[in-house]
């Protein structure tokens, strides 16, 4: 199976492209599914029809989907939410507030994984195209394994550890609420229901990132900024599709200035993301609304190509030997030395570039070493690794 993520800034019509690259594959016989987790959906209105939190028959071969996730979240939440509630009670919240700061900004969308999962195991599918939520909300949703990895191997057993021990003390000397084995239980699920993911999602074989963008300045720098992220935390880009570029067709003077900018800007996305191909794809002379509009669409982007095929082989995490070190090579694209933070944290390697930060858990071979030094080489940070001197 293969499974291909679609984010890019809002409006620069990351929604269009996932449904038309959708469409493209299902007419040649591979069975697609495209899934939207962005939690303003527009996916049926590119397609014209009307989807919700079921699947839906959209084409032959084509099923498609609008999660709803505080769905999920109100089901695997649950007991984790009364907890937290009974803990505001507690402090003074009245019913109606402490209903409200139960529920975390944004953790409905993270449920979404568990969806990508499922159909990935369900095995029925060959193709997953996932309609993401703008770049901010997409590096949070895909940094979110990580993190709960991290909780749940360190921070998880001892809290329940400590709970057990103190719960007992702490129904005598106060009435505070102490979480009990169903909230830890809960947690526990939550788990279960992402682990695995991240393991998928980085796959190269299996999933690839592709970010659309619109040849304007602030497009461009926020799509350079969010392909050095998704490469930080280990997914892979294999595409950037440039939308919307003015045909050769237009030619009134009224877009002379227009068409200058887009091509300078085309040069720097073609220049930034080098080796990634881009794929150019033309403005339409009218809305890419329904089946039909959106195929023709799909055959000037991708021909008549696998669209599904993968379009690029580059590792954003790669280990190798080099005369006797072991050499921790990670792909940060538009990064200068300056901008990176490096620790080591027994057998992590904490990893930090702007606001994003990822502990990378070291394998039996680096973690018995020192790490020696890094450098940027290129567009990638190398970490060399020597034996330990005792």
């Amino acid at each position: 199976m293969r499974i291909l993520l679609f984010t890019g800034k809002g409006g620069v019509g990351k929604t269009t492209v996932a449904a038309a690259t959708a469409l493209h594959a299902a007419a040649r016989g591979v069975r697609t599914v495209v899934l939207s987790t962005d939690p303003a959906h527009s996916l049926a209105d590119a397609f014209g029809v009307a989807l919700g939190d079921e699947p839906v028959q959209i084409a032959p071969h084509l099923t498609g989907q609008q999660l709803d996730a505080r769905l999920r979240l109100e089901d695997t939440w649950e007991d984790i939410r009364e907890y937290v509630v009974d803990v505001l009670r507690w402090a003074g919240a009245d019913a109606v507030e402490a209903e409200e700061l139960a529920v975390v900004p944004g953790l409905d969308e993270v449920f979404a994984l568990s969806d990508i999962k499922a159909y990935a195991e369900a095995g029925q599918w060959d193709l997953l195209v996932v309609d993401c939520a703008p770049t901010a909300e997409t590096l949070r949703l895909l940094s979110l394994p990580d993190v709960l990895r991290w909780y749940m191997e360190r921070v998880f057993p001892a809290t329940r550890l400590v709970t057990r021990a103190v719960r007992p003390i702490l129904s005598r000397a106060t009435a505070l609420p102490v979480a009990g084995e169903g909230v830890f239980a809960a947690v526990r699920r939550f788990h279960d229901r992402l682990d695995g993911v991240r393991e998928l999602l980085t796959d190269r074989e299996v999933t690839s990132a592709r970010l659309v963008v619109n040849p304007e300045r602030m497009v461009v720098a926020e799509a350079r900024r969010t392909f050095t992220y998704l490469s930080l935390f280990g997914y892979h880009v294999d595409a950037v599709i440039a939308n919307r570029l003015l045909p050769d067709a237009v030619s009134d003077p009224w877009f002379d200035e227009w068409k200058r900018v887009q091509k300078e800007q085309l040069e720097v996305i073609e220049e930034a993301f080098a080796p990634v191909p881009v794929l150019p794809a033309p403005l339409a002379s009218s809305e890419l609304v329904g089946p039909d509009r959106l195929v023709e669409f799909a055959g000037e982007l991708y021909g008549s190509g696998a669209c599904e095929a993968l379009l690029h082989e580059g590792e954003p995490l790669a280990v190798r030997d080099e005369d006797g070190a072991l050499v921790l090579s990670v792909h940060l694209p538009g990064v200068v030395k300056e901008d990176v933070e490096l620790a080591r944290n027994d057998d992590e390697l904490l990893l930090a570039v702007g606001p994003y930060r990822r502990a990378i858990v070291l394998s039996d071979g680096l973690r018995r070493r020192e790490v020696h030094g890094a450098r940027m080489q290129g567009e990638r940070l190398e970490i060399h690794f020597v034996e330990a001197t005792r």
